[in-house]
C-alpha cells in the first residue's frame, strides 16, 4: 500500500482538495474548501491529512506559460512553507499550466452548465494536478 497523497489547488478564494487512492495509482476529488484565513485554512487541511492519512502533499504551481513564475505562484510558494512548517510532510510544488482550463472542458464534457462549474472546478482542477503527480512519479520509477 502506498502513502496517499493530498493534492491541491491553491487559490485566493477557495482551495481544490483531492486525495490518492489507497494504492497511490489515482486522484479522487475531496471537497472545494472555502479559504477564510490561514489559521483556519491550515486547520481544515490538518484535518484531512489526519482523515485520509495523508504523509504527502502535492501543490499546484500557477506559473505563467513562459514558465515565469506569477504572483499567484509567489503566494503559492509562501503558502507551500506553511504547509511545510505546520505538518512538518513535503510539500511538492507541481506545475499547474492550463489546469483550470482543463478543468473546465471536463467538465463542460460531462455536461455540467458553466455556472454549475464554480461549485467543483476547483476540486477537479485538484485531482488534474494530483493525478499529473502521480502519473509522472509512476512513470520515474518504470512502474506503468
Amino acid at each position: 500500500m502506498e502513502p496517499r497523497l493530498l493534492g491541491l489547488d491553491f487559490g485566493s478564494r477557495r482551495i481544490g482538495v483531492a486525495v490518492s487512492d489507497e494504492l497511490g495509482l489515482t486522484a479522487q476529488p475531496v471537497l472545494t474548501l472555502v479559504r477564510r484565513n490561514q489559521k483556519q485554512d491550515l486547520k481544515s487541511l490538518g484535518r484531512l491529512l489526519r482523515k485520509f492519512g495523508c504523509s504527502e502533499i502535492v501543490l499546484g504551481h500557477p506559473l505563467y506559460l513562459s514558465g515565469d513564475v506569477s504572483p499567484q505562484a509567489v503566494r503559492t510558494q509562501a503558502f507551500a512553507e506553511s504547509l511545510r512548517d505546520a505538518f512538518e510532510l513535503p510539500v511538492h510544488l507541481w506545475d499547474e499550466r492550463l489546469t483550470s482550463a482543463e478543468a473546465h472542458r471536463h467538465l463542460d464534457a460531462a455536461g455540467r452548465t458553466p455556472s454549475a462549474h464554480r461549485q467543483v472546478v476547483d476540486q477537479v482542477a485538484a485531482v488534474l494536478i494530483l493525478q499529473s503527480f502521480l502519473d509522472a512519479r509512476r512513470s520515474r520509477s518504470g512502474i506503468v
